[in-house]
């Protein structure tokens, strides 16, 4: 294989916990096959030249192959992806030093005596790089935050925020800037301009359904009877950017933080909690400003007639998930006859958008029970009930509508430029696919697929058809493994997992930026104001941001629920449990609880001591196999298994299968 050494390549590193670098190689212009884990240049330790995970660097191909893998180093670093990291004070003598939290960070942090501020050793801490030159082993660095003491339920959990790049705290001016805006909202002559601006709908029967601890409340719905078997029905959506306008501190705060942040124990919200839980939430009893999509529909989910624009609302009722769902079960309780019809006609949505093609991927969300330390005492999963699934219906119609709006506008003889922020959702990688097809056939199941390619319908098809057999879970598992990430994009090419044409994010503007961005476009096309070229790099920009952020606070939220996974299973070790094969890799296979789903993994060397074999590992049927024995391990297999060891630094369990 012939290798050019003097070719440099410019883009992202990413690392390993293991603190192998990895290169990505750029596609050529044209070229239509994705980058895969194959075509990553590895970099090894030594030749990571002080990159850290994400940087944006400059590397170079070396001649040699290691384990069949193209080897390169990074010649330079052309921008750091961060400078602050979370992690732990220790000390060695009189040298402190900290420990970075992100196992990806493959060195320590040299820390001068007198940049220690309060912190001491055993203190979870923010360290900001100073300096890396060519004469040091290790950065050195100064402590911009001290957290607290390492191991305390607060401590961690605010760690994991800091460590993802979000902020607790509102940088100054931003809590009194809202303070202003409610001063200034609460004025009589204020809120009589807007009364006459905005469509009346305080007199009809409006409500909330949330979770019981929910504290802010971005969504209402209305109903009303208007002709025989045809309602109106309201979808509410706070109107944040009434009260966010651009050029502000709050907007742009707003847009820095891109979305709230859900921990197991705490929401970090994208706005003060002035805004997201008192001027916008849609709370009961209370006069409200909305942003409302309301629909004509028939018994039979027909809509005839559609609208959109600021309204002003009165919540009559506030329902928890739970409460809402009792008063369907029994038959009788507040607005039980609403709710029976609303929910009549979502169901007739949800049946319609299956058929349509939309894949159903129903995941478990796990919750905990905390002690008043924070311990976990039980952990169990949320169960979805009819009116999560009613709720969700409503809120999928309002984002659809919204974005077919908005693009059919753009459609318009001079109308044309950037239309919206939409939330699209690709169409699976080709070789993924194929690869799928191949693993299912294994198993009896048949994919329809032609040249790398399948359609939402099929994949839904398969799901019915598996439904009840042994294998489920691992079809599943698998399935959802072939699928691409849905993202924020100007570029609307449709939501392959919902099925849809045009979808966009509108319902949640108090904890999402893309949602109040949707909204200012609205108002925009609504006005019939037009959207220039010029700005369509802006709102590309803020769709990437907002992209990246999104991964950023789904990582945080999985730490914390690890965390506490790890935290809750240190009481369990030496116990058996059963549990499903999750993940199946040439180091070991990973092993997820069955009700707690707390997920941990057995190393391949520990397998094969267990059944005295040597295990081959086959990525295209996610299994091991026993090279003697013909043992075979595979995704989704069950097991019973026992707990060696939790780790709760390093947030790692340790399983082994009970033979």
């Amino acid at each position: 294989m012939s290798i050019d050494t003097k070719e440099t390549l410019t883009g992202p590193l990413s690392i390993s916990g293991k603190g192998t670098g990895y290169f990505n190689i750029p596609l050529k212009e044209g070229a239509e096959k994705p980058t895969t884990a194959e075509d990553a240049i590895e970099i090894q330790k030594e030749f990571l030249n002080k990159a850290f995970p994400g940087d944006t660097v400059e590397v170079r191909r070396r001649p040699e192959l290691m384990w069949g893998k193209v080897q390169g180093e990074v010649v330079k670093v052309i921008s750091r992806a961060r400078m602050e990291f979370v992690g732990v004070v220790e000390s060695h003598g009189d040298m402190f030093y900290m420990i970075p939290d992100d196992r990806r960070m493959y060195t320590d942090i040299v820390l001068q005596k007198g940049t220690l501020g309060f912190a001491e050793p055993g203190m979870k801490v923010v360290v900001k790089v100073t300096s890396w030159s060519d004469k040091e082993t290790a950065p050195h660095g100064e402590v911009v935050r001290v957290i607290g003491k390492k191991g305390e339920h607060n401590t961690e959990m605010q760690a994991i925020v800091y460590e993802k790049g979000f902020q607790i705290e509102f940088p100054d001016g931003v809590d009194e800037e809202a303070e202003k805006i409610k001063e200034e909202e609460a004025r009589p002559e204020v809120i009589a301009e807007q009364v006459k601006v905005r469509r009346d709908m305080r007199d009809v029967l409006t409500f909330t359904i949330d979770p019981a601890d929910a504290k802010d409340f971005d969504d209402a719905l209305s109903i009303k009877t208007i002709g025989p078997d045809l309602y109106e029905i309201g979808v509410h959506i706070a109107d944040v950017s009434h009260f966010v306008r651009p050029g502000t501190l709050l907007d742009a705060e707003g847009r820095r933080r891109a979305l709230s942040v859900y921990l197991v124990d705490r929401t970090i919200p994208m706005l003060p909690e002035i805004l997201s839980n008192d001027l916008c939430s849609l709370n009961p009893h209370e006069d409200k400003y909305t942003f409302s999509a309301v629909f004509h529909i028939t018994r039979k989910g027909e809509i005839q007639d559609k609208w959109f624009g600021k309204t002003i609302i009165h919540s009559d009722h506030r329902f928890s998930y739970k409460e809402a769902m009792e008063v369907l079960d029994k038959g009788e309780g507040p607005h039980h006859d609403d709710l029976s019809i609303m929910r009549e006609i979502a169901k007739i949505f949800e049946k319609k958008k299956f058929e349509n093609g939309a894949i159903n991927f129903e995941t478990d969300e796990v919750k905990f029970v905390l002690d008043d330390a924070g311990k976990p005492i039980k952990v169990y999963r949320k169960e979805r009930k009819d009116t999560h699934r009613m709720i969700e219906e409503y809120m999928l119609l309002a984002n659809r509508e919204v974005a077919e709006y908005i693009f059919k506008s753009n459609e318009q003889p001079n109308r044309k430029g950037a239309q919206s922020v939409y939330r699209i959702h690709d169409a699976p990688n080709k070789e993924r696919i194929e690869d799928l097809a191949t693993f299912l056939k294994a198993l009896g199941f048949e994919l329809k697929v032609k040249d790398g390619e399948v359609t939402a319908k099929d994949i839904n098809t398969l799901l019915r058809q598996v439904e009840g057999n042994p294998n489920e879970e691992l079809i599943k598992t698998a399935t959802i493994r072939s699928m691409a990430k849905a993202i924020y994009s100007t570029k609307n090419i449709g939501h392959f997992g919902l099925g849809f044409t045009y979808y966009a994010h509108f319902t949640s503007p108090i904890r999402r930026y893309p949602d109040l961005v949707v909204h200012r476009l609205l108002q925009r096309e609504l006005e019939h104001g037009k959207i220039g070229q010029d700005e369509f790099a802006y709102y590309e920009k803020v769709s990437m941001e907002c992209s990246d952020r999104e991964k950023q606070a789904s990582g945080a939220e999985r730490d914390s629920i690890k965390y506490k996974q790890v935290e809750y299973m240190q009481e369990h070790v030496g116990e058996e449990f059963v549990g499903s094969i999750t993940g199946v890799t040439d180091w070991g296979i990973y092993i997820e609880e069955k009700e707690t789903k707390c997920e941990g993994m057995m190393k391949t060397k520990d397998l094969g001591t267990l059944f005295e074999d040597f295990f081959d590992f086959n990525p295209k049927t996610y299994s091991i196999t026993g090279q003697k024995t013909g043992k075979k391990i595979t995704l989704g297999d069950t097991v019973k298994f026992k707990v060696i060891s939790a780790d709760l630094e390093k947030r790692l369990l340790d399983y082994a299968i009970v033979k």
